[in-house]
């Protein structure tokens, strides 16, 4: 991918560096149980959970209009936040990937369209928020992704010029707004995506399957990679 190590790593968080479905999913089954409405087939929910509440509880109470669901919403998100890291993980082979950049020094950060009451928490539960170098939310800037500026904020945060960072994400937003900051992108196949025959059309630099390639992807000589 590259003919140089990167000085830092960003990663979105929901669909990248953690899999937060499961958790999301859950708080939308207690709020219909709670509404007396019966159980929904949950597996097309992963793919709205990138796109935040509002998308879930689209997709999660289709019998409800706009407004009924609005009303449902902070409900919705104070008993998420309690329980924010009960079944969700670290994707299967990121806790090795974190190992290796910080083997090597170098920084890594989260960059989120997820409010920071909600992605802290997670980062704390998961046991990363005293290894992470930024974490910068969707109400850390005033212009989210695929805005720029949260990218930006992050490199800033970690001393690192964009163009010697990248950027990880399962969105064409995070594609879009590391492209727009001066980083190197990589798309995360292993995310929540719809349509992954549309990855190739985002424009990132590289697309990596599983997050056990992405250290042989970015060329890390790291002392696991060497055993």
């Amino acid at each position: 991918m590259t003919d140089r190590i990167p000085e830092a790593v960003l990663f979105d968080l929901d669909g990248t560096l953690a899999d937060t479905a499961p958790d999301l999913i859950a708080a939308l089954e207690r709020l219909r149980l709670e509404l007396g409405l019966p159980a929904i087939e949950t597996g097309p929910l992963r793919e709205c959970v990138g796109r935040g509440a509002v998308a879930v509880l689209e997709g999660g109470l289709p019998e409800l209009g706009p407004a009924d669901r609005e009303a449902f919403r902070a409900r919705f998100l104070d008993d998420y936040q309690a329980r924010c890291w009960e079944a969700s993980r670290p994707f299967d082979g990121m806790p090795d990937f974190l190992d290796d950049l910080e083997s090597l020094n170098i920084p890594w950060g989260v960059v989120t369209n997820k409010l920071e009451r909600f992605a802290r928490p997670v980062m704390e539960r998961a046991g990363w928020s005293g290894r992470m170098g930024c974490l910068v939310a969707g109400d850390t800037v005033t212009q989210p992704k695929p805005a720029p500026e949260p990218v930006l904020a992050a490199c800033s945060a970690l001393g690192v010029d964009p163009a010697r960072a990248v950027f990880i994400g399962d969105d064409e937003r995070d594609v879009i707004a590391g492209r727009a900051a001066g980083t190197r992108t990589v798309a995360a196949l292993w995310g929540y995506i719809a349509e992954p025959d549309r990855v190739d059309a985002w424009g990132a630099d590289a697309i990596a399957e599983a997050p056990g390639v992405l250290t042989a992807l970015l060329e890390l000589r790291c002392p696991r990679a060497a055993v």
